[in-house]
C-alpha cells in the first residue's frame, strides 16, 4: 500500500515524523547511532548536553518511528542496547550529510550571522 503524504499539509502524518528526525535531539541521536550499537549512558555522552529525559523521550520517538532498535538483555543491572534500523540508518546517512553541509559551510555561515547582526545593531 502506498501512502499519499505531503509534508506541507499540516494534517500529514509526516509531520510527526518530521518532529522527531529534524529535531534538535533526534537528528543529533540518528548521527551517533550511525557509529554503531551504544548503551544509554554511551549515547548520552555522545550527544552532549542532551539530559537523560530528553534522551530516553527521545529514543521513545525514534523507537515508535521505527528508526532505532531497543534489545534489553536479562541481566542485572538491566543491559540496553540501541541501534538503528535498516530505515534508521537511511535517515541517519541523510542526518550526517546535512551536518557534514554545515561544518564545511560554517565560516559562510558564521559570516552571514555576524553581517545579519551588524545590520541591526
Amino acid at each position: 500500500m502506498t501512502l499519499v503524504t505531503n509534508v506541507y499539509d499540516r494534517n500529514c502524518p509526516t509531520r510527526t515524523v518530521v518532529g522527531v528526525v529534524a529535531s534538535h535531539w533526534g537528528s543529533l541521536v540518528l548521527g551517533a547511532l550511525l557509529d554503531g550499537t551504544l548503551r544509554f549512558g554511551e549515547l548520552r555522552r555522545a550527544v552532549g548536553g542532551i539530559s537523560e529525559k530528553m534522551l530516553a523521550q527521545t529514543l521513545q520517538a525514534l523507537e515508535r518511528n521505527g528508526l532505532v532498535h531497543r534489545e534489553v538483555h536479562p541481566v542485572i543491572p538491566p543491559h540496553v542496547d540501541y541501534t538503528l534500523t535498516a530505515l534508521g540508518v537511511e535517515a541517519s546517512v541523510r542526518v550526517r550529510g546535512l551536518f557534514g553541509w554545515i561544518q564545511d559551510s560554517m565560516g559562510d555561515i558564521s559570516a552571514a550571522q555576524q553581517a545579519y547582526d551588524e545590520a541591526r545593531a
